[in-house]
Formats: C-alpha cells, structure tokens, sequence
C-alpha cells in the first residue's frame, strides 16, 4: 500500500485558490479515480475536485471553510502500489504531521481560529439560531465544523445567546474609560466590532472578487466615458417580439442581448478594445468573447459568451439564459468562466442610471448598461418622450486612450439607434 497527497487542482485561468465549502467523502471513504471528493469556491466558479488516485481516504487535511492554495495539500490517500518503504516512510510523515496539529491546536496562538465561521457554519447556525460562542469545535485550533452543529441540531439541545452582565458603575472618567482604535502596522485606524454588530468572514468568492478587485485598481490607470443613447426604435420593437419569441423559444427576450449583440459588432470593428495589457506589449484577441455579470444569492460570477460576434441576437439571448441558471444552480464550469476578452455589465436591471465599473482584470475594458428611462427629450422644435440609456465605459489609459473609445461607443450607440423591425433580424 502507498499513501499519497491530494492536492487543491488548478480551477482556472488566473485561479491562486480555492475554497473547501463541503467535503463530500469521509475519513474510510472508498473512492475511485475521477469520483468527486469535495465542493470548492472560487472567484470564478464553484466546482468538485475530482479524486487523482483510485483508493481509501485516509486522512481530511483541509477542513470545511478553509482556504488551500492551487497544489496545496488537502488530503492523503492508501492506494495500491508502491514499496513498503515509500509507504512507511508517508507514515512517518503523516504521524509527525498529526502530532504538530495536535500540538498546535492546543497552543494559544490558534484559538483565533474559532472565531472563524466558515460560510456554511454561518447560515446553518443563522437557520438554527444557535449561538457559536457556547459551540465546542472539532476543526483545527477548535474551529467549528458544519458537522459539529449537525451534531448539536440533532441533539435537540440549542445553545441560546447569554444575555451579557450589566456594566459596573466605575468612578473614572468617561475620556480615560474609553478605548484607544485599534491600528494596523501603518499606523491607520482599523474597523472593530461592537457589541450587537455580526462578523462576517471574509472567504471563498467574497475574498477572491476583493483580491482581484484591488489588482484591478492599483493595476490599471481607469479612465471613464459616457454616452446617451435613444433606444426608443430598439423599445417598440423588441416589445412587439416578445411575447411571440418567449412562446416560440420557451425563453425572454430580453433588451441585453442587443446591448451584447451591438457591442459585439462595434468590438469587430475597433479591435483595439478586444485588447489585454501584457507587461511589455498589448495583446489584441482574435476571438470576441463577452463577460457578463451574473448573481446568485450573494455570489457573483462573470460566465463568458464565446464567439459572440458570429452569434445571432436570439443565440445570444439563449446564451444568457442557461449561464445565469447554470450560475443559479451552481453547474457552471471552468469552460464557462475562461476566455473573456471585454466585459458587458447589465446595471440597468437594478435600476442604476449612470456608474463606472471597476475593470475585470487583464481586459482593458468594461462597458456597464444602465437602465433605460423615458425622458423628453428636443427633437425638430418640440419636446417628446424617448427611451433613453447611458453606456459608461470604464477603460484601461495604458491600452486605450479617448479617440479610440469615443469612436467606439459613438458606433455602439449608431447600432443601437438603429435597430428597429425594418433593420434588425433575431434570428
């Protein structure tokens, strides 16, 4: 028999960790090569890690709520093969290795780590209210595992919150009984809780969007444009297709896919956009493939359509509609996340009228759609109501400049001012 190390796979493009939201074997577990062992986040998707090797899991490095990075270890398997000595020598290893966590879970230095919720522990014990203070945990340092409160639901013995003891009347002054802020290393104010307030950890997709999110900013030098597009031609005829398309296709038809349908056919026609800053040299892609920006709960994704200049506005409209289910349901996968060359952000749909969009790093722009809004507006000597939306480029100045990204959403609005009955086909 040998033992060997499973290690946190490479879930995309771009993707330093993952991770472990559930284990899906156990400690004994007979598994065989390919079968899945565990759900892992990511920035980019959620997705089971397949098992390397066909055999018997023989130890959980990882727990629940902990974050491995790409080729960490996450846990150690008994298969057939190998010598005697290789074996005993992993042996060795691995029991060294449980006498270091045992030893560090009883050291002062971890108990930081109970205070530590894991995103499923949290909403288990919200469900449940029970109070995660009066909690004993099984998890390294004694971090409390989603286990330890199935254990305590199904006891039927609900910790409740203690109310805390009244403060005793002190004779000094309030000034002096007040505490100093805390500070970080550079000597700023850091945020503390109060009592009443909730700590949320921050793990899984919420720490990888901020991770990315500050790249982004310090990164690349944004610039912002905007402009005003009368959609009131697009309006009348997509709301006299509707009914007719969702009857026909079993779907909407939704206003975004012109928006992407439009941006799509500018980005074929200034390439420049279609770009990605490397270092040394600007890459421009072949492929038009758009971001776009899907929530689920409180996740956000950004699912790619491929190709999406050879794609009609009804293939775009279906493309919208199984990434943002498969999002919903958890299912996409690394294919679907991978390959995104320019990003399209539907604010609109939450009513936003005018926002600039952080750059979904490395492309080297962000167009954000804005919700559409029946204004008058002075046509040939008169005032009357228009459909109206503004397109608000966030772009990357190393890449871009003005000409170029004026040009192109000067083409993206004649596009979408355009489309009518008469000139625009669905299909």
């Amino acid at each position: 028999m040998a033992v060997e190390k499973v290690t946190m796979p490479q879930l995309g493009e771009s993707v330093t960790e993952g991770t472990i939201s559930s284990w899906l074997v156990q400690v004994g577990d007979t598994v065989n090569k390919y079968d899945p062992i565990a759900e892992v986040m990511t920035d980019k998707v959620n997705a089971e890690v397949p098992s390397s090797f066909t055999g018997t899991i023989k130890e959980l490095v990882a727990q629940e709520g902990d974050t491995i990075e790409v080729g960490g270890l996450i846990c150690y398997m008994e298969t057939e093969g190998g010598s005697s000595e290789d074996s005993g020598e992993q042996s060795s290893t691995t029991t060294e290795k449980e006498e270091s966590t045992t030893s560090n879970e009883q050291s002062d230095e971890e108990q930081p780590m109970k205070k530590r919720y894991s995103p499923a522990v949290l909403k288990l014990a919200q469900e449940n209210d029970i109070d995660l203070n009066q909690v004993t945990g099984s998890g390294k340092g004694g971090r409390i595992t989603r286990k330890d409160l199935e254990k305590v639901i199904d006891s039927g013995e609900i910790p409740q919150a203690q109310e805390a003891p009244k403060a005793e009347q002190t004779e000094q002054p309030a000034a002096s009984a007040q505490q100093a802020p805390k500070t970080a290393p550079s000597g700023q104010p850091t945020a503390s809780a109060q009592p009443g307030d909730v700590e949320i950890p921050v793990s899984g997709v919420r720490k990888a969007i901020a991770q990315n999110m500050v790249k982004s900013k310090t990164e690349i030098p944004h610039a912002w444009m905007t402009v005003e597009v009368d959609v009131t031609n697009l309006v009348k005829f997509r709301d006299s297709k509707k009914n007719e398309f969702k009857q026909k296709e079993g779907y909407s038809l939704t206003y975004f896919a012109f928006f992407v349908k439009a941006v799509a056919q500018a980005l074929k026609e200034y390439p420049q956009l279609n770009s990605m800053w490397a270092g040394d040299k600007i890459i421009q892609k072949k492929d038009i493939n758009l971001s776009i920006a899907v929530a689920s709960d409180d996740q956000l994704f950004v699912p790619v359509i491929k190709h999406a200049d050879d794609k009609s506005v009804k293939g775009i409209a279906k493309d919208v509609v199984e990434l943002a289910t498969k999002a919903r349901d958890g299912k996409l996968t690394n294919d679907d996340m991978q390959g995104g060359t320019f990003t399209v952000n539907n604010t609109g749909s939450f009513g936003s009228v005018q926002s600039m969009g952080v750059i979904n790093h490395p492309q080297a722009a962000i167009l954000q759609v804005e919700s559409i809004v029946k204004r008058p507006v002075y046509i040939d000597g008169m005032f009357a109501p228009r459909d109206m939306v503004n397109l608000c480029l966030s772009l990357d100045h190393r890449v871009l400049d003005g000409l170029i990204c004026g040009n192109f959403l000067q083409r993206v609005k004649e596009i979408l001012e355009n489309m009518s009955e008469e000139n625009t086909s669905i299909y």
